[in-house]
């Protein structure tokens, strides 16, 4: 790597960092949020295997749940969300969503007194818990985005529950190795007794998934309209979503 820095006509090494001439002037920012993750990231990550394990429990269309974002990626502050990438069985995915909301307020509601940002500030209580990016089985085998960028969101996260589907998942989609080979070893090879729900399957048929999407769709634009005032905010969010196209939920309104 030392190596391919020092004859790159762009890429810097700043701080332990490679970086190119956009991210040099956030390399003091990047660097401190890695040097306190070990510190702030401990306390939630046990809160969030126990936060899944409660999801899971709950949710048997849910196959599988990796960690993302800043606490999976060695950057966490105590003021971000902890972001979860789903896998879940087909029309389910907005049943997914509306569990892992509910079940996200009310941990939330014992967290009041989190720090925030503008990202995680919530009228009620501080957001947590999120969902990042959901797939139903349909969509990753095969998915229809193979570039890079997606190939780096999965080798970024976190397995937690369910690698055999997360290994079928890039099985599925050889191209992503081809961008990054680590993608062979990323979900593990041995599989640790898996949870399982505590609700039989048939409590949540297909068609119930129409009534989830009206009702998260509803919260999700209720919350888009509290940021309206919150130029950051609603750059995050369009940013973010347009990341996650053509997997991102609530895109017809």
């Amino acid at each position: 790597m030392l190596s391919a820095v020092a004859t790159s006509a762009s890429l810097r090494l700043i701080h332990g960092l490679v970086v190119g001439p956009s991210l040099v002037p956030v390399v003091p920012a990047i660097a401190r949020r890695a040097g306190t993750h070990e510190e702030e990231a401990g306390a939630y990550l046990a809160a969030t295997l126990r936060f899944v394990h409660a999801l899971v429990r709950v949710s048997p269309y849910i196959l599988g749940v990796a960690i993302a974002g800043s606490l999976a990626s060695g950057g966490f502050v105590e003021s971000d969300d902890v972001d979860l990438n789903l896998l879940v069985e087909d029309d389910h995915r907005h049943l997914a969503y509306v569990a892992l909301n509910t079940l996200g307020v009310v941990h939330a509601l014992r967290q009041r007194g989190k720090p925030t940002d503008a990202h995680t500030r919530r009228p009620l209580a501080p957001r947590v818990m999120t969902a990042n990016l959901i797939l139903a089985r349909s969509q990753y085998l095969p998915l229809v985005r193979k570039d890079a960028a997606m190939a780096y969101e999965l080798l970024c996260s976190k397995p937690i529950f369910g690698r055999r589907h997360w290994r079928e998942l890039v099985a599925a989609n050889p191209e992503l190795v081809e961008h990054l080979p680590q993608l062979r070893e990323w979900a593990g090879h041995a599989d640790a007794p898996e949870l399982r729900s505590g609700l039989p399957g048939w409590l949540f048929p297909s068609w119930a998934d129409g009534p989830a999407r009206a009702l998260g769709g509803a919260a999700w634009h209720w919350m888009q309209w509290t940021r309206r005032k919150d130029p950051e905010a609603l750059a995050r969010v369009a940013f973010v979503r347009d990341s996650m196209r053509p997997y991102a939920l609530f895109e017809d309104r």
